[in-house]
């Protein structure tokens, strides 16, 4: 073996000229690697504040739809309850110039009546109904009792008289029934004996 015999003893070569080209081709490739995944870098955050912006505009947008929606929900009902208010200062009017006649004032009576059959139908259009308190048992759900009567051959706890009606929009209770509730009777007493009676 000749000292100048390096691939016996497991020593590299020195890099030859086409090893260098090798190294320049590896370094041109991960260049352009990098340059590409910069580009992408670039266009991912662009998108993502694109996205953002987007998304932002959403909310706002969001935002101002909940604001008018709450704001102006009960447009519809306004408007219509407008035709309700004409006919009361229509019958206002005509209270101040009937009121010594007989004739005006059935027309006055008339118009208050129609009147309130049209309230009634422009709640009932938007799901408001009257609560049917009268003459049945007392609901803490739906009724309020303001008094007890025992003025009443009605069983305990049945409602005598309604004294403000109540009122759902829909299944939620807007105002419940404030009534007047028939009152349980005094228990009689064992075989008919009063107090005044009994003996000491």
């Amino acid at each position: 073996m000749s000292d100048g015999d390096t691939s016996s003893n497991g020593w590299d070569a020195p890099a030859t000229a086409e090893d260098g080209g090798m190294i320049d081709d590896t370094a041109a490739a991960h260049a352009g690697i990098v340059s590409e995944l910069r580009l992408e870098n670039e266009q991912l955050r662009d998108r993502a504040l694109r996205a953002a912006a987007e998304t932002e505009n959403t909310r706002r947008r969001g935002e101002r739809a909940t604001k008018d929606a709450s704001q102006f929900a009960i447009t519809s009902f306004a408007r219509d309850l407008l035709a309700v208010s004409d006919n009361l200062n229509r019958a206002i009017e005509m209270s101040d110039n009937a009121r010594s006649s007989r004739t005006g004032h059935d027309a006055l009576a008339d118009g208050v009546r129609a009147t309130e059959r049209m309230l009634a139908s422009v709640l009932k259009k938007f799901g408001v109904t009257k609560i049917d308190a009268a003459g049945s048992r007392f609901d803490p759900n739906v009724h309020e009792a303001i008094m007890v009567t025992a003025d009443s051959d009605l069983p305990a706890g049945t409602v005598v008289q309604v004294v403000e009606d109540g009122y759902k929009l829909q299944d939620r209770l807007l105002r419940p029934a404030r009534v007047v509730l028939a009152a349980a009777k005094p228990a009689p007493n064992a075989g008919g004996v009063t107090d005044g009676d009994r003996s000491l």
